[in-house]
Formats: structure tokens, C-alpha cells, sequence
């Protein structure tokens, strides 16, 4: 029998899992059937739970599971409204981080981040890297999120998305370069740490 505390914390991450859900899938109805899918597994499977991990962390690894089934069963099929911001801001943010002759600008180069490691075990680091997710266009965001999170090979993501290997290539040094930038200037840098 599932304890009603538990399905209640579990429940509770659906809010998180939709957003996750929605950038990957592009599509609200397949998102909401993800998400869905991914509690009603855990609930069943909780006796299963070992607590290697938290809750949260074993409920995402369920959920990018049902993601990466559904993106595979789509193939190659891609809807073209998917890309709905405008990648131009990325570039044009890019293109500043550096000089004419293709060096680092003085403001557009990397700072020390110190530990990265204790930055990861706390919670607001994880708040901030999500902001600095969502500030990426869409198309950028969810390339990243499928290399880095559900761990997609460059290849699959080119034919999911319909891309070059160069293109996609680009688009994830982007995507790395901005979120570098975010995360520098809304958590390591000293002024966001002060």
C-alpha cells in the first residue's frame, strides 16, 4: 500500500518535472502523459527506493527515462513551432565575450569559479543553473539538456532535431559559453557570493 505522505512528496515535484518535461518534449500533452508516467512509476516502485540517492534525483532518473523513450519514438519528426525564441540574443551575447582577433574580451573572460564541487551540493546553486537554463533560447536549452541530462549521443540529437553535427556542435559550445557566463556573474562571481 502506498503511503499518502510519500505520494504526497511526490507529487510535489510535478511542477519541476512539467517544466522539465515541456522543454524536452515541446509538446504540453506529451510532457503531462511523461510526468504522469514517471510519479505512477514511482508510486508503485517505491519499495523499491533504496535511498543511494534523494527521492528527487531517483523521480528525475524515472522521468528522463520516459522522456528519452518518447523522444526515440518520435524519430525524426520534428515540429518547427519547437523553435520558438530567438537564437540571434545568444549570438549576439556570444560574439561579445570576445575580440576582433578571437580572444577573449577583458570582461568576456572566464573568472575562477573556486570549488566547484561544494558549489554543486547546495541547493541555490541548482535554483541559479535553472535560471540560467531558461534564459537560454529554447532550441539551445534543450539541445544542451539532451547531451547533458538525458545523455544523448551528438548523433541521436542530430537526427532527432534535424541537425548538422557542426550545427550541433555549435549550438552546445553556446549553450556551455552562456551558462558559463550566467552562472559566473549569478554564483561564483564575488559581488553574487558577497
Amino acid at each position: 500500500m502506498i503511503d499518502s505522505g510519500n505520494a504526497d512528496l511526490i507529487s510535489g515535484f510535478r511542477p519541476q518535472m512539467l517544466k522539465f518535461a515541456r522543454l524536452q518534449l515541446q509538446d504540453e500533452a506529451a510532457a503531462d502523459d511523461a510526468v504522469q508516467e514517471a510519479i505512477e512509476s514511482a508510486l508503485i516502485g517505491l519499495d523499491r527506493f533504496a535511498g543511494r540517492s534523494a527521492l528527487k534525483t531517483w523521480i528525475f532518473t524515472i522521468l528522463r527515462h520516459k522522456i528519452i523513450d518518447t523522444l526515440r519514438e518520435r524519430g525524426r519528426t520534428v515540429q518547427i513551432s519547437s523553435f520558438g525564441r530567438d537564437e540571434g540574443e545568444l549570438d549576439e551575447a556570444f560574439d561579445m565575450l570576445f575580440k576582433e582577433n578571437e580572444h577573449w574580451s577583458p570582461q568576456g573572460r572566464p573568472q575562477a569559479w573556486g570549488d566547484p564541487e561544494e558549489a554543486l551540493a547546495q541547493r541555490q546553486f541548482w535554483q541559479v543553473f535553472e535560471t540560467c537554463l531558461e534564459v537560454l533560447p529554447a532550441r539551445t536549452a534543450r539541445v544542451f539538456m539532451m547531451r547533458e541530462f538525458l545523455g544523448f549521443e551528438t548523433d541521436e540529437i542530430c537526427a532527432t532535431l534535424v541537425l548538422t553535427t557542426s550545427n550541433c556542435n555549435v549550438i552546445l559550445h553556446r549553450a556551455r559559453a552562456a551558462l558559463r557566463q550566467c552562472l559566473t556573474h549569478g554564483w561564483f562571481g564575488a559581488e553574487a557570493r558577497a
